[in-house]
């Protein structure tokens, strides 16, 4: 194994170009160069990793996913191998004097800006980034950055003179520069809303904490287009750790304010229209209830997405995320007494096999192939304290927490990468992987004496999957529980179909091909996708183009006209409005079966998203993959309400 300074030399005319943009941009912020940053010689042997120039040309940007996979713009996979360096998030605790670091996080002030740039150079730190193996990073920041304009004073940045004179902002802009120019990829991290750092009742609860849904979605538009010529700014995570304010509890699906999936799922579709190169990134909820013996209360993360997974306007951007730390549980908030502690056992408490189950059951079942809510997952903060931690449960967990990682073979980023040593030479942050003393020096994972580096080490350089992942065929919902899903850019740009009654359509690459009884919830697919032709897209509700015989006798029936196919649909309460439907390319076949859940599911025994619930409670009807859903009938008699009793499927070759 080699360290990022024992490289061999760059011998392709790329890579001779990155390596001399790389010692331009060292020269720029005045670092010294990665050479200079090596680890002593009694280190413990680090990840193979690669140089800045090496990881630049090592994959292309922007990235997308194929099934449970992110893969890069040449189809390949790119495992995310992060650590989030926070700080822009702000570290204020919320009480004393802003300006004393007694009152801040670990009393390391931040000054509102990725921490360590008033004590190591921008080279220097990301050299040491390199050494530990990462290929991205997670970048927090406040709301209140996108409004910053207060210049950071000059100790803040006093290791990059460089960067005096600029706002927040302007101070996030060069690090995200220098981190991409240096082969990274980054995620912004939509962290806390004020700069108040961290956690339970600190005002960053949810999104609209302390600013409305509306001001959230424009901040994130405005970054994403601020950073949109830059194809390694690849990711927009939406929100850190949703929680319980004081009074009401985040949900999944209810239609209110405080509807997580809702607001996410808006959000990123914002996001996408403006930029569509983005990865969006959906934690789920972190906490619910009041954590009192006896009450209701738990940590879901990704469990309401087993049953009403997001839809974005491009399928192929969405990636869940979770995060996982020892001290806190599936019950458990992490408190060890006072308010919040309960008699819940943490997550370091399981066994090694409970453990692999909650974390499956939490979050990693959403990479099962082939479900409507499948997508990769992204464990984006996991962590454990590191030199100052002697306690045996933790350090079970830490090695426990990344085998699981590495058996699933799971993007993730720890938390911390960046603290402070203080003046006792001892890192103030002992879970920061790479801590700096006032001189700059560095004290971190590779240096002796930090017992997380032989798991870590194994994580990094455990063998992944790697090289060009095949397409896979999607399957996505459809959820007008309580308003519209219009996920068709075709249909958004045009006016509103279906007037006055709550509608859905998919995106733009797939076609409807089941629907639910009485919830109007639906299925969308690309399998064996017909290509839409050219012209306008037809809303029926009424019986006009039901042609080659009454396939439904006495039930009222809406029939996409001949070659074309279901694309989206309309509901007045719980009963069928309109259908609408996409021309096809190619004439296609014009006889089919009827598929009638009237009295029970009816969905293929193989195929799309049979083994899991998109409409739990109802009955579903759905399509084979090889067929398009051509016409729906419903009846208003015996007190069946105008619901979808049978679908009429049609082979599509």
């Amino acid at each position: 194994m080699r360290s990022a300074n024992s490289a061999p030399a760059v011998r392709s005319p790329i890579l001779r170009t990155l390596a001399a943009a790389a010692a331009a941009l060292t020269l720029v912020l005045g670092g010294a160069p990665a050479s200079a940053t090596s680890a002593p010689a009694a280190a413990p042997a680090g990840p193979a990793v690669l140089t800045g120039p090496q990881l630049a040309a090592s994959w292309t940007g922007p990235l997308s996913t194929s099934g449970r996979w992110i893969v890069d713009a040449n189809g390949n996979r790119f495992k995310l191998k992060s650590g989030n360096w926070a700080g822009a998030q702000g570290t204020w605790q919320g009480s004393g004097d802003v300006n004393d670091p007694a009152n801040h996080q670990a009393r390391q002030l931040s000054n509102n800006i990725p921490l360590g740039l008033d004590r190591a150079p921008l080279a220097t730190i990301l050299a040491d980034f390199h050494a530990l193996g990462l290929n991205s990073i997670r970048l927090p920041y406040a709301n209140a950055l996108v409004h910053d304009t207060t210049v950071v004073p000059d100790s803040a940045v006093a290791a990059n003179p460089q960067l005096r004179g600029r706002t927040p902002l302007q101070v996030f802009d060069a690090v995200i520069a220098a981190l991409t120019a240096d082969g990274f990829a980054v995620v912004l991290n939509n962290h806390t809303t004020g700069y108040r750092f961290c956690c339970g009742l600190d005002g960053s609860e949810r999104w609209n904490s302390g600013q409305s849904t509306q001001q959230w979605i424009d901040d994130w538009v405005f970054l994403a287009k601020r950073y949109q010529d830059n194809k390694r700014v690849v990711g927009a995570d939406l929100r850190n750790e949703v929680r319980r304010d004081t009074w009401d509890n985040p949900n999944w699906g209810w239609g209110d304010s405080h509807d997580e999936y809702a607001a996410f799922q808006e959000a990123g579709n914002r996001i996408l229209q403006a930029v569509p190169d983005l990865l969006i990134v959906m934690e789920g909820i972190n906490w619910y209830g009041i954590p009192l013996d006896g009450l209701d209360y738990g940590r879901p993360m990704l469990t309401p997405v087993r049953n009403l997974s997001n839809t974005l306007i491009q399928s192929n951007k969405l990636v869940y995320s979770a995060h996982f730390y020892g001290y806190t549980g599936p019950h458990y908030t992490g408190a060890a007494s006072g308010p919040g502690h309960t008699n819940d056992w943490p997550y370091e408490r399981f066994p090694l096999d409970q453990l692999r189950q909650l974390v499956h059951d939490e979050a990693l079942f959403v990479t099962e192939a082939g479900q409507h809510f499948t997508a990769p997952v992204w464990i984006s903060e996991f962590g454990a304290a590191g030199r100052d931690e002697s306690d045996p449960l933790e350090q079970t967990w830490w090695a426990n927490f990344t085998d699981i990682l590495v058996a699933n073979d799971t993007d993730f980023a720890v938390w911390p990468l960046v603290g402070w040593t203080g003046n006792d030479g001892r890192p103030q942050d002992s879970w920061a992987l790479v801590s700096y003393d006032t001189a700059g020096r560095r004290l971190g994972l590779a240096d002796p004496g930090d017992w997380r580096a032989t798991a870590w080490n194994k994580l990094v350089d455990a063998p992944s999957r790697t090289g060009r992942i095949a397409r896979s065929d999607r399957w996505n919902m459809l959820d007008l529980d309580f308003g519209d899903q219009n996920l068709s850019l075709t249909m958004r740009a045009k006016a509103d179909w279906a007037t006055g009654y709550r509608k859905g359509n998919c995106p733009d690459t797939q076609r409807v091909v089941a629907l639910a009884r009485s919830s109007n919830r639906g299925l969308c697919t690309d399998a064996n996708q017909p290509a839409k032709a050219a012209g306008d897209w037809i809303a029926v509700n009424d019986e006009r183009y039901v042609t080659h015989g009454d396939w439904a006798p006495g039930y009222n029936k809406l029939q996409c006209p001949d070659h074309t196919f279901a694309v989206g649909y309309s509901a007045s309460g719980n009963a069928m409005a309109t259908l609408l439907c996409a021309p096809a390319t190619t004439p296609l076949p014009l006889t089919g079966r009827n598929v009638w859940f009237d009295h029970g599911d009816n969905r293929p025994t193989t195929g799309g998203s049979v083994s899991s619930d998109w409409a739990p409670g109802h009955y579903k009807g759905q399509c084979a993959d090889t067929e398009y859903l051509a016409g729906v009938a419903f009846t208003w008699r015996w007190n069946h309400g105008g619901v979808p009793d049978a679908l009429l499927c049609r082979p599509l070759s």
